[in-house]
């Protein structure tokens, strides 16, 4: 008997990431962690930085970075509306690393036009990325 699925789209505002059948998606919302399975109850919630992993159709997993976003389940479809998603993959640790340590100096040496709440979330983003990056090396 085949598993049950729920189409499920990642979008970004540049690109689609992912659309396709899934048995399961875990992702972190605002309240914690959150696994989504076929007939879940219909759902918004915001999601945090951080992973939405998925179990495609046939048990495959795929692991997406999201930087936060919007998480919808309908009956039959849920979407990932994400401010950032990259594929794991795709993740470039120098990159994060260049964030993190641009973030961290917008802090500790605040400018005129300072925006705390935004360097904060500049921040937080890079080290769930270093984050993630490191838990897939091990």
């Amino acid at each position: 008997m085949a598993a049950m699925t729920v189409h499920l789209d990642v979008v970004s505002a540049e690109k689609e990431i992912f659309s396709g059948l899934v048995e399961t998606i875990q992702v972190t919302g605002s309240e914690g962690e959150l696994g989504i399975h076929p007939g879940h109850a219909p759902l918004i919630s915001a999601i945090k930085p951080g992973m939405v992993r998925l179990v495609k159709q046939f048990g495959e997993e795929e692991v997406i970075y999201v930087a936060g976003g919007v998480l919808e389940v309908q009956p039959g479809n849920v979407t990932v509306l994400a401010d950032t998603a990259v594929r794991v993959e795709d993740l470039d640790e120098q990159a994060a690393e260049e964030a993190k340590r641009r973030a961290q100096e917008h802090i500790a040496n605040p400018g005129a036009d300072f925006d705390y709440a935004e360097a904060a979330q500049e921040l937080s983003e890079a080290i769930a990325q270093l984050r993630l990056i490191q838990k897939l090396r091990k």
